[in-house]
């Protein structure tokens, strides 16, 4: 152990991925998704009726806090031209003759267009668009009622007769930085880990020190093991640590599962993630090898952990192939326990899963000491 500090100490690639690139990682994504949800989109509109009815109504999209209306465009293919430039996210549309056709209900088209190229901007530009068109309507519907003598409740029935009663579980303010940085940050430090835990194994071969490292073991290479990865969990740990008290306490993420969740699900995910680093390198004792192989599983385990994309929508066999990533099982865990305050027996499976990634080195341990002592380092 003290040797492996020693060698913590002196070399910077451990300094630069083990502290400065996840803290910077942490600050950089909960930093870049404060705000929670996007606002003030840029949106276009064409106004070819162009009176006061039409007028109001881009006010109020201009006012909603998505949407912010940036241009007016005098044709359809001028703000199309727009979109597919990407200055505006989409645009309202409101022909000529809207006004005069919506007074004499005879339902007049107002179409609106936007890019889905950005999955969020173009969801929540669309629901804008699409309440305000609806407003249009509804407008000229309640002055024409209230003129019959109807009360306003009786007008509030017949524009909507069914009021949603909306409830958001856990995370009620749909803030983006709750939903991403509790996935991204965490996959991104697993991928430190790995590379890191691949990069110690290699770096022993590639500067000729493995035989010195096994002989100050007794030959033991679950004691050398130990002594090399133990210095590297406590820092590891540290940093977890901070990261969760920094997201969840500081910056207010809900977690109804507790403290003692969090440090669980922290200790499981680093020694969970230095397992699999070391299965890597047994698999493959080189360091370029290993390290390609921890850098691939570990970015493609953020598209299948199922934050963005739910696995149950995926092809049976990414369904299957999703259980080999730690990252899915951290997710389910850290979503049912968590996020939701549910308890361990609930997702005991993942739990397992994780456990079983622990355990992964046992299988390749042999392997790993006969490379150590015979292998000659090929860059």
């Amino acid at each position: 152990m003290l040797r492996e500090l020693l060698i913590l100490r002196q070399n910077h690639i451990y300094r630069f991925c083990m502290v400065l690139f996840p803290i910077f990682v942490v600050f950089f994504f909960t930093s870049m998704l404060d705000d929670g949800v996007p606002t003030s989109l840029p949106v276009g509109v064409v106004d070819l009726d162009n009176t006061s009815t039409t007028r109001a109504l881009t006010r109020r999209l201009d006012g909603m806090q998505m949407s912010h209306v940036a241009a007016h465009y005098p044709s359809v293919s001028e703000a199309r031209k727009a979109v597919q430039q990407g200055d505006i996210y989409g645009f309202l549309y409101f022909p000529k003759g809207t006004t005069s056709n919506l007074l004499a209900s005879r339902q007049p088209k107002i179409s609106f267009y936007y890019s889905n190229t950005t999955l969020a901007a173009g969801s929540m530009v669309m629901k804008d668009l699409k309440t305000v068109s609806t407003l249009g309507s509804a407008a000229v519907g309640q002055a024409t009622m209230r003129a019959k003598g109807l009360t306003d409740k009786q007008i509030q029935t017949l524009l909507q007769p069914i009021t949603v009663d909306l409830h958001q579980i856990a995370n009620p303010w749909s803030s983006y930085n709750i939903y991403l940085t509790t996935v991204m940050v965490p996959g991104i430090i697993m991928l430190f880990i790995f590379l890191i835990s691949t990069y110690s194994l290699g770096t022993e071969l590639k500067f000729n020190s493995s035989k010195k490292w096994l002989e100050m073991a007794d030959n033991r290479m679950f004691v050398a093991l130990l002594g090399k990865f133990l210095p590297q969990a406590l820092i590891w740990l540290a940093l977890v640590y901070g990261y969760e008290w920094y997201v969840f306490y500081h910056l207010g993420f809900p977690h109804l599962g507790g403290p003692w969740m969090l440090i669980l699900l922290g200790l499981i995910q680093v020694l969970a993630s230095q397992g699999f680093g070391i299965f890597a390198f047994g698999l493959m004792p080189s360091l370029r090898m290993s390290m390609s192989i921890s850098s691939l599983w570990a970015v493609l385990s953020i598209s299948m952990a199922g934050s963005a994309f739910p696995v149950m929508g995926m092809d049976a066999p990414l369904q299957s192939l999703s259980w080999l990533f730690p990252l899915r099982h951290y997710w389910m865990i850290y979503q049912t326990c968590i996020f939701n305050g549910f308890p361990l027996i609930e997702s005991w499976f993942h739990f397992a899963a994780l456990a079983g990634f622990m355990l992964l080195p046992w299988l390749v341990i042999g392997k790993i000491k006969n490379a150590m002592l015979t292998y000659v380092y090929i860059p």
